[in-house]
């Protein structure tokens, strides 16, 4: 079993990350802390590390991981336009449980799986992730649970999923914290997506997962912009 790296312990930290960005740079997966659920992190450019990801959760090209990224900029450089809802969406929920599908640049060279030239994009709102990120660039990252089974919370709950598929796992304690009882009723405790594709041709946005997001908080920040059907049931990506 990979060893679990308590990054509440500063010497641990160092150790945990350095070896995260390692284990990435090499096309190996690690288990990193978010602020919704624990995510498996996977190079976003490493076609072979995506593909990786998937087999380790049991799920098919079909379902393509999120991408989070550090920072405003890099939301720019990986969508092909970003539309002023989602730009106010971004300043009021990012860094945090909000993850936005868009179009992708035609010109990235990557393999996510069936995105259908879409990418679903998230800045999180946590520091270790966060640093991570800004270190490694985009990363895949879905979570840390066997396609089926409970987002895990901590790390332990992760590594009893997902054992040695994980060369690397950090541990910052319980996930989700921020968010207990936040969202809709009966919504996941992961992020909610929110498919603004539509809005380049003139429609809606439509909620393609309930999460830690409300549809009444996106509602107070693009009214009418936001479709109001029922979003699919799916669980944590």
């Amino acid at each position: 079993m990979p060893s679990i790296y308590d990054c509440s312990d500063p010497d641990q930290l160092l150790t945990g990350t350095r070896l995260a960005r390692q284990a990435l740079g090499r096309g190996d997966l690690a288990v990193i802390p978010t602020d919704t659920v624990y995510g498996v992190a996977a190079d976003a450019f490493n076609a072979a590390a995506v593909a990786k990801l998937l087999a380790a959760k049991g799920r098919g090209r079909q379902a393509p991981p999120p991408v989070l990224i550090p920072d405003l900029k890099t939301l720019d450089a990986l969508a092909q336009s970003v539309p002023d809802e989602v730009r106010q969406l971004a300043e009021a929920f990012w860094p945090g449980g909000l993850t936005v599908v868009l179009h992708a640049q035609p010109s990235l060279v990557w393999d996510l799986g069936e995105t259908h030239g879409t990418v679903a994009l998230r800045m999180p709102n946590h520091k270790i992730a966060l640093e991570l990120l800004g270190e490694t660039g985009p990363l895949a990252v879905s979570s840390a649970n066997k396609t089926g089974l409970p987002a895990a919370r901590t790390a332990a709950e992760a590594a009893e999923m997902l054992g040695d598929s994980i060369a690397v796992y950090l541990d910052a304690g319980r996930a989700g914290t921020d968010y207990e009882g936040a969202g809709d009723a009966g919504a996941s405790e992961a992020s909610t997506i929110v498919d603004a594709t539509g809005l380049a041709s003139g429609r809606g946005t439509r909620i393609l997962r309930s999460g830690v997001i409300s549809t009444d908080q996106l509602r107070a920040v693009i009214g009418d912009k936001l479709e109001l059907e029922p979003a699919q049931e799916t669980g944590p990506a």
